[in-house]
């Protein structure tokens, strides 16, 4: 039975001739054509947008080298996963064989897995190569840069998409009309994958193989969205994630944590919700769920994908399921509003320090009273400024944990009242 092979697969260059796009880069005469040319091939870092040919480059520097060539994508694969690939590669260098070890969006791995392969790299144990779309500066660790050499591919032209379509047309034998190229060639952004994916589709559901933009509009509006992390799909799904987790749904809190993950959104910016959510939607009526959101973060940095996607499940679950109050956020909003309004008032004498006996003299600290010293810690004076006495900037809720410091604040309001009618009765004798 004959196997299924993808149109980009099909259609991947097999040597620097065939291959569409960055000029800059493997053109006659330069820098990868001259690298190879030396038969020398130093790690390597492949920095540019999705669709532009970062793979396919790898491929063909580890072919021009005579290295074996082993992919690794950091969404699926870990640390595992790359011990038995370094046993492999030892055996290779004693064979006096090189192997490039591709990792596609290196980005995702974290400090320790990249910390992992600097021994190996150093040792010329493997010839890494990764593939990023993030600025490398900022998500490849400083000293696994310094042993790389960074180049940067750009966004295809839309004359190279237009020889790409020319060469996929006649692959499927298939008829475009202009409009429907154009329409193609737009839609693509400058990425071959989307391209080439699109043909395809195309041409497995005409079957005539003459394409008009109307069935391409029509077949394409059909298309699941693709998950684009500056696109609308990316707001549409961080923002029904969120609400899963407010609305205590956890089973689909996970399930948009599971396309989010699925799609390549960077891990840590579900991290950072998670932690933004669990002072705003659950705050104190759970005090723990901060703790767990923080606990997360800080194993997903320690552990990466793909094993953190279960400390991120445990903690997007927990994060459902916990009580919800927002009063610790309304209550920084609505202070923060009091600020902007009233300005900087005067901070009372009594809860002032007074380090000098100037500011003694002066009143700073005068009638303080220790909480501590109390045996119910309630103390009678005002600690806002004059201005503002009064004011109840935190109103927490009913649920959970905030029920009891609703009581609490209560009960210390009711003693501190009864304390203020003892002392002014005393003053009236």
């Amino acid at each position: 039975m004959d196997t299924y092979t993808p149109l980009a697969e099909k259609l991947r260059p097999n040597g620097f001739s065939d291959f569409i796009g960055q000029e800059h880069l493997v053109g006659t005469g330069k820098s990868l054509r001259k690298l190879l040319a030396t038969g020398f091939l130093p790690s390597v870092v492949l920095w540019g947008p999705p669709g532009t040919g970062k793979t396919t480059l790898a491929r063909l520097l580890a072919k021009g080298s005579g290295a074996e060539f082993i992919p690794f994508s950091a969404v699926t694969s870990g640390l595992p996963e790359l011990r038995k690939v370094l046993v492999l590669a030892e055996q290779n260098q004693r064979m006096k064989l090189k192997t490039v070890v591709f990792i596609d969006e290196i980005h995702r791995w974290n400090k320790a897995q990249q910390d992992a392969l600097l021994p190996h790299v150093e040792s010329g144990t493997i010839i890494l190569i990764g593939a990023t779309t993030e600025n490398p500066s900022f998500e490849v660790i400083g000293p696994l840069l310094s042993r790389a050499q960074v180049f940067t591919l750009q966004e295809l032209s839309e004359e190279d998409l237009q020889k790409i379509l020319g060469k996929a047309k006649k692959e499927l034998k298939l008829k475009f009309s202009q409009d429907a190229e154009r329409f193609l060639i737009d839609s693509a952004r400058g990425d071959a994958r989307t391209l080439l994916n699109m043909v395809e589709m195309a041409g497995n559901t005409e079957p005539s193989g003459e394409i008009t933009v109307s069935f391409l509009e029509g077949l394409l509006t059909k298309k699941s969205l693709t998950y684009d992390k500056n696109g609308e799909e990316h707001y549409n799904v961080i923002s029904a994630f969120i609400k899963s987790m407010r609305g205590s749904d956890p089973d689909a809190a996970v399930y948009y944590l599971a396309r989010m993950i699925e799609a390549g959104e960077d891990p840590k910016f579900i991290a950072r919700r998670m932690v933004i959510f669990s002072s705003e939607d659950v705050g104190n009526a759970d005090p723990q769920a901060l703790q767990v959101a923080t606990a997360a973060a800080y194993a997903l940095d320690f552990v990466g994908l793909p094993e953190a996607r279960i400390n991120l499940s445990q903690a997007v679950t927990y994060l459902a399921t916990a009580p919800k109050s927002n009063a610790a956020y309304k209550a920084i909003d609505s202070a923060l509003s009091e600020v902007k309004k009233t300005g900087a008032l005067p901070t009372p004498l009594h809860i002032r320090n007074a380090p000098t006996k100037l500011m003694k003299n002066l009143g700073y600290g005068k009638n303080y009273q220790y909480a501590h010293a109390d045996e119910e810690a309630a103390v009678t004076h005002e600690h806002l400024p004059e201005k503002l006495a009064g004011t109840q900037f935190y109103e927490p809720g009913s649920r959970g944990h905030e029920q009891k410091i609703r009581d609490y604040l209560e009960n210390m309001s009711s003693e501190r009242k009864k304390r203020e009618n003892v002392t002014r009765g005393t003053k009236q004798d």
